[in-house]
């Protein structure tokens, strides 16, 4: 989420749609990709890749798609193009002289990009950092500390000295934003942000323009009506006891984005037929090369339909459909991150079967993923999604209070029933770590999810049966957190703790890289 700027429902919660098998790496480096790209004013001739061996990036960068996403950033690309899955044949076709080095850099982040581009002579440098869901957050450009986020169309201008940047802003007074500060040149750089790209005619030559690359976009003096679930209920504005949860996510979408509430429930609706897409096609069977796991939905699709499994109701459902959406996320389709790629089906899984079972229309349905993505907002405010940040408790755990939260919806009941559900759910998942097995986002992220799915609905059975959940949502949210602080970064999506290393897992590796060639593949 952008410091000082609340966190949307589309920008950080409900999305992205992309490809691949990570948001917070495959989403995230394309849009600092993007964002280089638009530093170098076009595809530039020579990168030099960065990062610290006691972050995420030396052991994931290429199982879990890192480079995939960079390098269709730096081509210009969006996160859901097509020839993503041949991204690194892409790079080379372009002409583009690659570089990557690991070396010890004291990286405060675990998902800092360190980039270095040539183009025409000129050179910029890159320092930026994944957060979590696919957001981003420059660090600095050219040693400059400017702070920018994707969520507008930024001018990036070079001055001589202070004084010229700061007559530029004031000569500019019209725009979103603006900030400048001293680079390591001996010069200063200005950001100027805007909601609209800018008239190139009104900018000094030599003006970089980087593009907004977030769905919804910022702007001057935004303000939400609440940020927390406490200041929800503290905000009022209708009966939380008979009114359903989505009733003050519409009133906060429609505030952070300046949307109108057709506006906010059309953009749901495109969600839900991506989801349902996503579906279909798992269910249809998917195959991709360096998959470690095989196409199991369709099997156990026919099983279910024919009697076959245990008796458990409306879980079945969610089962097969959560694993659908996860073996299509591992053959490179189209999915959203909701809220991340690792927890890509248990929100949206769970809510799809759900509404197949009940029946019920679709307006129902897209205000309950609404209520799901305002509890990824209470999230996103108070801790994090992101598992390098704090494991699977952060994407499954989160992904499993959304899901509850919006089950109670589509049960009918109330916002304070949505609420406990949510608290229940990731009350029962704290502590929980981030370990893919052969460094792929697919085991055991797949059973993470079918268990988040349970996890929901049993919360929000419990939630509309009235059972006490004690401890309020924020202050779960607080525990998460601390846990997340606490937790060792072995255990936290680095692939040097618990599942990840155990003998068989890295054998598998071993095998995956070799059939690769050592390079990326599959799910990879």
């Amino acid at each position: 989420m952008p410091a000082n700027l609340p966190p949307s429902i589309f920008n950080d919660v409900v999305g992205p749609v992309m490809r691949g098998p990570s948001s917070s790496h495959s989403a995230a480096a394309l849009r600092i990709g993007r964002l280089a790209r638009g530093l170098c004013g076009g595809t530039p001739t020579r990168v030099l890749f960065e990062a610290d061996t006691q972050g995420s990036l030396p052991t994931t960068h290429d199982t879990q798609g890192s480079d995939m996403g960079l390098f269709g950033g730096l081509l210009g690309w969006e996160a859901d193009d097509e020839r993503l899955k041949d991204a690194t044949r892409h790079l080379r076709e372009a002409g583009v002289d690659l570089e990557m080095r690991f070396a010890r850099l004291d990286d405060p982040h675990p998902n800092t990009y360190r980039l270095t581009c040539e183009r025409e002579g000129m050179t910029w440098r890159l320092v930026a950092i994944s957060t979590g869901g696919g957001m981003i957050e420059t660090v600095a450009v050219d040693g400059a500390q400017l702070r920018l986020f994707g969520d507008y169309e930024v001018a990036l201008v070079r001055c001589a000295d202070e004084a010229a940047a700061r007559a530029l802003i004031a000569e500019h007074g019209e725009v979103e934003a603006a900030q400048c500060a001293a680079d390591d040149r001996g010069s200063w750089l200005v950001a100027l942000s805007s909601r609209m790209p800018f008239d190139g005619d009104s900018l000094p030559a030599g003006t970089r323009h980087l593009p907004r690359v977030l769905p919804v976009g910022s702007r001057k003096d935004l303000a939400v009506p609440f940020l927390h679930a406490g200041e929800m209920l503290a905000h009022g504005g209708g009966d939380f006891d008979r009114e359903p949860l989505s009733r003050w996510a519409l009133e906060y979408e429609c505030a952070r984005g300046g949307l109108s509430e057709r506006e906010v429930l059309g953009k749901m609706q495109g969600i839900l037929e991506i989801v349902r897409g996503g579906v279909r096609e798992g269910l249809a069977g998917t195959s991709y090369p360096g998959r470690v796991l095989p196409s199991q939905s369709p099997r156990f699709h026919e099983l279910w339909q024919q009697g076959k499994l245990l008796d458990a109701g409306m879980l079945n459902r969610m089962l097969a459909y959560v694993t659908a959406l996860m073996e299509v996320k591992s053959s490179m389709g189209v999915f959203v991150a909701a809220p991340t790629a690792g927890s890509c089906a248990t929100f949206p899984g769970t809510i799809a079967a759900a509404a197949d079972a009940l029946d019920v229309d679709d307006d129902r349905v897209v205000r309950a993923m609404l209520s799901s993505g305002l509890i990824g907002v209470f999230v996103a405010t108070r801790s994090s999604f992101a598992a390098e940040v704090g494991g699977c408790q952060a994407e499954t755990g989160a992904g499993a209070a959304m899901a509850a939260a919006a089950l109670v919806e589509l049960a009918g009941g109330s916002a304070h029933q949505s609420l406990g559900a949510a608290s229940h759910a990731l009350q029962n998942v704290l502590g929980l770590v981030c370990d893919p097995v052969a460094n792929r986002v697919e085991a055991p992220c797949l059973g993470r999810n079918v268990n988040g799915a349970a996890n929901a609905l049993v919360c929000a059975n419990m939630a509309l049966a009235g059972y006490l959940h004690l401890i309020p949502l924020d202050e779960v949210l607080d525990a998460h957190r601390e846990v997340s602080e606490r937790m060792a970064r072995e255990l936290r999506c680095t692939a040097l703790g618990g599942l990840s290393i155990t003998p068989t897992s890295k054998a598998i590796e071993a095998r995956m890289a070799a059939e690769c060639g050592g390079g990326t593949c599959g799910s990879c």
